[in-house]
């Protein structure tokens, strides 16, 4: 049997040595390396590190399946629009802001919405979106062959993103009483110019702008299925 090699430093008990730090040193020989190269110990530079293998398949696969998202070939197809709903409809406005108003029709946007104005300066229902879900078609109709609409999209709906930045409490207070929402000068000027051909159209037709006026609502007695718009 080959003997066992005994330790340099012997442990006297666990994690304590025989010899000190600096009892070693001398044992070792280190001061005769040191010496041999001028003061220091010697420095071997470290070699450039070899490009990575290309990874090896796993040996292993796990037990589980592992779920893979599908790929979306689902094409997109543009909001039928409903028959009764054309250019210069008055419409019903059902849910919202606006429920009971009458507006009017204007076109329909590439998101499916729908393009209404009131106009505004007849019942207070500025140029804005809804949904033709909300809405019941009437069989009134306006004149608006005479309105612009190139300009006004989606986009032209769309907030502006502005960065938030950290408030002091008296910053945020203040800030809140100062901030509103003030609309721009073009989207004001746009609604004038779109209203203004539209009230030249409704005062044209008698009784239209009182028409346009007066809200929606349902009376007692009154059959909503056999009401005719």
């Amino acid at each position: 049997m080959a003997a066992k090699k005994t330790p340099r430093n012997p442990e006297l008990i666990r994690g304590i040595g025989t010899y000190s730090r600096s009892k070693m040193y001398h044992k070792r020989g280190l001061w005769a390396i040191k010496a041999k190269n001028g003061g220091k110990f010697p420095h071997h530079e470290k070699k450039p590190a070899a490009a990575p293998a290309a990874e090896k398949p796993p040996k292993f696969y796990p037990a589980d399946d592992v779920k893979m998202p599908l790929a979306n070939r689902r094409k997109p197809k543009p909001t039928k629009l409903r028959s009764s709903i054309t250019p210069g409809t008055v419409l019903i406005i059902l849910a919202g802001r606006f429920k009971g108003k009458r507006v009017v029709f204007l076109k329909q946007l590439s998101s499916g919405l729908l393009l209404i104005t009131g106009p505004l300066r007849i019942n207070g229902v500025p140029l804005r979106r809804v949904n033709q879900a909300y809405v019941i078609a009437t069989s009134t109709k306006v004149d608006i062959s005479g309105v612009s609409l190139e300009k006004i999209d989606d986009k032209y709906f769309a907030k502006k993103a502005e960065k938030k930045k950290k408030k002091t409490e008296e910053e945020f207070f203040e800030s809140q009483k100062e901030e509103k929402n003030v609309l721009p000068q073009e989207k004001k000027d746009d609604q004038k110019a779109v209203d203004g051909v539209l009230l030249k159209a409704i005062e044209s037709v008698p009784d239209l702008k009182t028409y346009l006026g007066a809200r929606f609502s349902l009376k007692d007695g009154m059959k909503p299925h056999a009401l005719v718009f």
